[in-house]
């Protein structure tokens, strides 16, 4: 891992890897996350020479807490990140509440971005024609709740939530989040993904919630820039059986993001769609690179 200094005298833990210069794939972990890389991403990333970059946000890890950011803000941490790797434009994905800060970039530093992939990304609240906690698994539906009744509440929950995840092995995933996970998700999480999932998360909550926290009051409240004034090429991907972030998440933002490209698959979950159809997301994704 590598700490750059970004706005407002913080900090944020990077890590890359893949071929030195190849072009770069920048990755926004989901909520909770961290720098932490998954192996999966890591190999498909190589096998098309990009270099895989990946941060924690604000508040999670080593990465210092930025209090009351919102999402637009990723815009200028991102800019000093492609600066730092002396690269002009790169590629930009984003997984679960990685997917709204991916967009924020295609959205904010469209010079900077190539192509953005969201991945079962989370829409914004308050639009009238989605209710974003319809379909969602019963801990984040409560989760979502408290979110909206502020920090305070919030707080206390993901506290007593990240106790757990912290000391968790794949198995009390399993357990632990038995209400976000369909089927063909728990089936993953016995696997690569799981270990994966669980070094993500001990790294990003080992100093406390407050990237947690700050992303979930972030996603309730104004993100700070307008979906409509995204430009690049936009692949939407969503499943079906998604618990965490539902089916309509995907569908909204494939109706309202300009031009994107849908791909609205039938009895993929959470983590199933990013696992089972990375090649043909990073395939789709590299078109968009400068020729």
């Amino acid at each position: 891992m590598t700490m750059i200094d970004v706005p407002g005298g913080r900090q944020l833990d990077i890590q890359v890897t893949g071929p030195d210069g190849g072009p770069v794939l920048l990755f926004h972990h989901g909520t909770p996350g961290a720098v932490t890389q998954l192996r999966s991403m890591q190999r498909a990333a190589e096998a098309r020479g990009l270099r895989l970059v990946t941060y924690s946000r604000p508040g999670y890890g080593s990465s210092s807490r930025h209090p009351g950011r919102r999402v637009a803000d990723v815009a200028a941490d991102m800019e000093v990140l492609l600066d730092h790797l002396q690269t002009q434009q790169c590629l930009v994905a984003g997984w679960s509440g990685g997917g709204p800060h991916a967009l924020a970039a295609g959205a904010l530093v469209p010079d900077r971005v190539a192509g953005v992939l969201s991945i079962a990304s989370v829409a914004p609240d308050g639009v009238p024609d989605l209710d974003l906690t319809a379909g969602m698994g019963e801990q984040n539906v409560e989760e979502f709740g408290l979110a909206r009744a502020g920090e305070d509440s919030l707080r206390t929950s993901l506290e007593a939530q990240a106790e757990e995840l912290v000391h968790a092995d794949p198995q009390g995933l399993i357990e632990g989040m038995s209400s976000l996970l369909p089927p063909v998700d728990r089936a993953l999480l016995t696997t690569e993904v799981g270990e994966d999932m669980v070094a993500s998360f001990h790294e990003g909550l080992r100093t406390g919630v407050d990237g947690w926290l700050d992303d979930d009051l972030a996603f309730v409240s104004d993100w700070g820039f307008a979906l409509a004034d995204i430009a690049v090429p936009v692949f939407v991907w969503q499943g079906s059986e998604d618990l965490m972030v539902p089916f309509a998440h995907g569908e909204w933002l494939a109706r309202h993001v300009p031009g994107a490209t849908a791909h609205l698959e039938a009895g993929e979950g959470h983590l199933s769609i990013g696992i089972g159809a990375v090649d043909r997301m990073l395939d789709e994704l590299v078109t968009t690179l400068p020729r």
